[in-house]
């Protein structure tokens, strides 16, 4: 088992690594890369649909934090699978529940998976597009409370957050 462990983490580890390699392709405008970004991340998707079934939410406790922190990355760029989206925010809510998650992670797969489902985000951390240089969020339901929530789980100013965007 703790090789198997020790294994996982590296996959997922790995997993990330290729996602941030080829992140930049998400929005390309060649479509042979936009595809190769599309096939990269469902694969990485339906990869951890079964580490899920298999060990439940990959938390910090099993697999280590750099792990943890990849399959994280993984469940929010899953974009096109909203059945792995759900059941990794399912079974992170548990973990945050239980201590062995961060908040903050979560609300990023929260607002991330409302999005995928065409409602409105809580966070304001999914970035829509940009308008005249500067980062326009999607629509959030309570835009009013959102520095109020976003503090709450560890998440900086909206200001401060689209600055780094600009």
């Amino acid at each position: 088992m703790a090789h198997d462990i020790a294994a996982l983490a590296v996959e997922l580890t790995d997993m990330a690594a290729a996602d941030h390699r080829t992140a930049v392709h998400a929005n390309s405008d060649d479509p042979a890369e936009q595809l190769a970004w599309r096939r990269l991340t469902a694969r990485h998707g339906d990869r951890l649909g079964e580490i899920m079934a298999e060990y439940g939410w990959p938390t910090a406790e099993l697999v280590g934090e750099e792990a943890a922190r990849a399959a994280w990355l993984v469940a929010q760029h899953a974009d096109r699978q909203l059945d792995i989206q759900r059941r990794a925010l399912q079974l992170m809510e548990q973990a945050v529940s239980a201590g062995a998650a961060g908040p903050r992670e979560l609300a990023f797969l929260h607002d991330r998976t409302r999005v995928n489902e065409g409602r409105e985000q809580i966070y304001g951390t999914q970035i829509a597009g940009v308008k005249d240089g500067a980062p326009v969020p999607w629509p959030c339901e309570e835009p009013e409370r959102v520095d109020e929530l976003r503090a709450r789980v560890g998440i900086e100013p909206f200001d401060e957050y689209v600055a780094r965007f600009s």
